[in-house]
């Protein structure tokens, strides 16, 4: 068969195809992790993005431009943790080129393939090859170099595909961490599963009648699929590093006349030249401006000679680890809205806290010490943009803190900020559960919304978190030989332990964290460890460690027998 073109009807059918396909594999993709632990949750977050995707497509029109609306809004809302997020913004730069055209023919492909690897990486502060990034601009690469020669679609995209499983092959080779466990990342893997799905597709060339009805289920089965799977491992491909650049700049230049190409370049030149972390969205009557700079001042009066500015915010960072996506916030606050009937009638307080954890002594934990909603999430479920999002817009609040507790779920939470109106949203940027209790306590309402920022960012960097779970499988990881069923004791910066007794390796993990200066042991005892043994614990930690007081809190949560806080 010769396929020239791919209509709307036949990318809806395509996309579809690809989400399910992603959904029947994902349980595979979670399992297969760098760490052996219970919760890689790649194939979870990559599907969950891509079904919000899924069914706003299979309900909308079969135009170009609605169908790929669809696409960018449906995955934007939907993202979830750092490779939902990455395949939200691949999908967002292919339809900003497909949106465009009535059909798909060989050099739209390609063009917009690479348009979707430059938007994903400008969407990550500091990307890192051996990811997901790497893996489409491989295909992206390959699709220009085929497109250029042939003019069948279906051959072109075979083709692609099987490069991608090449470029994926060689992410651990890029990776150190990859090589040592011996796998290949799993946000790659991820996305090459959602393009056997869509190829599948195509390939059917639509004999499937039912495949616009979205439902969760077997995914389509594919006549092109190649014959081995291999492991894989996701990696955040945004850099922890410390920022080098102290203010979160960001305004509106509201333009005198529509910013010219030559004018627009020269403008995020000059950003470049006094710091990081950019992003500058254009249209003809306005800039949104985002920079990380030591220089708040210079941005401003260079912007000024563009037009007038507004919105101007600065916010005084000690450290900030993933990029904020910035969207149009006048352009999607009006998708927003919600319904007059649901507005809050009386006058909104000053602050307020949304935190992100998963079990029931833990969500008590935070609504104690002010928390206005809890979402339940974290470990093996990190909440999407949306959920939120939702949680944003239901607290009557000036200021809104926002503690996701989780590093997968930092950038949901600033693209929740992002697209929410009339408030003042800070995230704070908080990796663990602990850090999120220290930041909270830390809050004072003597202070502003940007010192509280500040100081609840430094309460939380003094907090060392340890977690406690079992390997799902055998591996080797940092130098570690780790058997299945393993007692692992996880830090911030690695296993710190590992063990076939649950309490022997948990002290040995707290004694890798605590020192000299150590003043508090916080055990939140999980689910599925019994009140007597969690005693017994820290029993034994009081005995390690009598300098230190030794506290057991009931958390209840899911995977993780133990978490365990030094401060």
């Amino acid at each position: 068969m010769n396929t020239n073109v791919i209509d709307a009807s036949l990318l809806k059918r395509c996309f579809i195809a690809g989400a399910k396909n992603l959904e029947k594999n994902k349980e595979y993709i979670n399992e297969l992790n760098v760490f052996p632990v219970p919760d890689g949750d790649t194939g979870t977050n990559m599907t969950m993005t891509i079904i919000s995707a899924a069914k706003a497509v299979s309900e909308c029109p079969d135009d170009m431009e609605s169908v790929c609306k669809a696409i960018s809004q449906g995955s934007l809302r939907g993202a979830r943790g750092n490779s939902g997020v990455i395949l939200s913004q691949l999908l967002r730069g292919f339809t900003k080129v497909v949106q465009e055209k009535d059909e798909i023919d060989a050099a739209v492909l390609s063009e917009s393939f690479n348009r979707a690897v430059d938007t994903a990486y400008k969407a990550v502060m500091k990307p890192k090859e051996g990811t997901i990034l790497t893996v489409a601009k491989g295909m992206a690469e390959k699709a220009s170099e085929l497109s250029a020669e042939k003019d069948d679609i279906l051959e072109i995209l075979k083709e692609t595909v099987e490069y991608g499983d090449e470029v994926l092959s060689k992410t651990p080779d890029m990776l150190p961490v990859l090589k040592e466990a011996g796998v290949v990342d799993s946000g790659g893997q991820g996305l090459m599963t959602a393009m056997k799905g869509a190829l599948s597709a195509l390939c059917e060339d639509g004999s499937d009648g039912d495949i616009y009805e979205f439902e969760s289920g077997p995914a389509v089965t594919s006549s092109y699929e190649t014959a081995e799977t291999v492991n894989i491992s996701e990696r955040p491909a945004v850099s922890t590093d410390d920022i080098k650049f102290g203010y979160c700049t960001e305004f509106i230049i509201n333009l005198l006349k529509p910013m010219t190409d030559s004018e627009e370049s020269g403008f995020k030149k000059f950003l470049e030249s006094i710091g990081d972390s950019i992003v500058c969205v254009t249209d003809d009557e306005m800039v949104k401006v985002h920079v990380h700079t030591n220089h708040p001042g210079l941005a401003f009066e260079e912007g000024l000679k563009y037009g007038s500015l507004s919105r101007m915010k600065v916010d005084n960072m000690r450290e900030e680890h993933e990029e904020r996506l910035i969207k149009d916030a006048s352009k999607i606050a009006m998708e927003q809205k919600r319904d007059e009937s649901n507005i809050k009638s009386e006058p909104p307080k000053k602050n307020g806290f949304v935190a992100v954890c998963a079990g029931e002594g833990l969500c008590e934990i935070f609504k104690g010490l002010g928390a206005d909603e809890v979402i339940e999430g974290g470990q093996t479920m990190n909440p999407s943009t949306e959920d939120i999002l939702k949680a944003v817009e239901s607290v009557n609040a000036e200021n809104i803190f926002i503690l996701p507790n989780n590093k997968n779920i930092i950038l949901a939470a600033e693209q929740a900020a992002k697209l929410s109106e009339g408030k003042n949203i800070k995230v704070i940027p908080t990796k663990t559960v602990p850090q999120g209790i220290s930041a909270i306590i830390s809050f004072s309402e003597g202070l502003s919304a940007d010192e509280n920022a500040e100081a609840m960012e430094d309460a939380a960097s003094c907090v060392k978190t340890g977690q406690v779970t079992y390997a799902v499988r055998n591996t080797s990881a940092l130098g570690r030989e780790i058997k299945e069923g393993d007692i692992m004791g996880i830090g911030d910066r690695g296993i710190l332990a590992v063990g076939e007794i649950l309490n022997p390796t948990t002290l040995e993990m707290v004694s890798s964290m605590a020192d000299k200066s150590s003043e508090l042991i916080t055990v939140y005892r999980g689910a599925d460890v019994k009140e007597e043994d969690a005693e017994s614990l820290c029993d034994s930690i009081r005995k390690a460690f009598p300098e230190c007081e030794v506290e057991l809190q009931y958390g209840g949560q899911p995977v993780y027998y133990y978490i365990v806080s030094v401060e």
